[in-house]
Parts: structure tokens; C-alpha cells; sequence
């Protein structure tokens, strides 16, 4: 199963937030209803490159029910639902979490701060081009002033 960036968003979107491995088992449950293999590792991949894209974004530091890292919509997805994905909530037992919009801020801008001195470090200009127009996403997203950063990367 190969699911694009914005569907595995609409997943996620669909719980409000999942953990890595309810994602893996989310798109398990898409792919059995759909009459097709799910390869967990090639899944746990695109979940690895959507959280690259910033179509996803990994909350470490929360206070919802579980000491794992949280999965939620990112700045850069437009979120879309595979077909049979409205089922989900119905077949999975994924309790409902209270997020702190704050945690997914801070983890939004921790990361981007990393991507940024890490493209600049390395002289990544493709990096940095699309760490550009993502600040642009976070901006739209959320209101966070990312005009610093911007002007770093806008100097490589």
C-alpha cells in the first residue's frame, strides 16, 4: 500500500493524532479492506517521508495518554481520506487524546529550527529552498513569526 503524504495526514486528521505504530496498523486496516498488501516497513517509510515534508509532525512532548511520540496534521498537508478511511474510527480502538496545540507549535518550530541550521550547515540548497516555502506553511498554519529563520536561510 502506497499512500500519498496528504492521505496519510487524512488519516492521522481522522483521530486527531495517532502514534507511529496506530498509523502502521491504520493503514494495515485500509489495505485488508482495500483487497491489498500492506508492507509495515515500506508504510513506516512514507510515514518517515511525510514527516520530512512536514505533512505530519512528530510531537515528542505532550500530555496526552501515552509516553509516544504523537503523530498530527502538519503545516504543509492538505489532508485527504483513502478510500475506506472513514471507517477507521469504528474498527480501531485509538483512545480520543487532548493535544496542546502549544506542544504541536513548539514541535513544528523545534524542528524547523534543526532542518534550518542543518541544510545551512551542509550548504543543502534544495534544502533550504524548501525549508523556505514550508516557512510560508508554518506561518499560514499557525500564527508563528518565522521571519527570523527566514532571513537565515534566505541568506545561503
Amino acid at each position: 500500500m502506497d499512500l500519498p503524504p496528504d492521505e496519510l495526514a487524512g488519516v492521522v486528521d481522522l483521530f486527531g493524532s495517532l502514534t507511529s505504530a496506530e498509523l502502521v496498523d491504520a493503514c494495515g486496516e485500509l489495505a485488508f479492506k482495500q483487497g491489498i498488501d500492506a508492507d509495515p516497513d515500506a508504510v513506516a517509510a512514507a510515514i518517515d517521508g511525510a514527516i520530512d515534508s512536514y505533512h505530519l509532525v512528530a510531537v515528542d512532548d505532550h500530555a496526552a495518554d501515552t509516553d509516544e511520540t504523537l503523530l498530527v496534521v502538519g503545516p504543509v498537508a492538505f489532508p485527504a481520506l483513502p478510500d475506506g478511511a472513514a471507517d477507521l474510527p469504528h474498527i480501531m480502538d485509538v483512545p480520543a487524546r487532548d493535544l496542546a496545540r502549544d506542544a504541536v507549535i513548539e514541535a513544528v518550530k523545534a524542528r524547523f529550527r534543526e532542518d534550518a541550521v542543518m541544510a545551512v550547515k551542509n550548504g543543502d540548497e534544495d534544502r533550504v529552498e524548501t525549508l523556505l516555502d514550508v516557512s510560508y506553511d508554518i506561518e499560514a498554519w499557525e500564527n508563528v513569526e518565522m521571519d527570523g529563520l527566514r532571513d537565515r536561510l534566505d541568506d545561503v
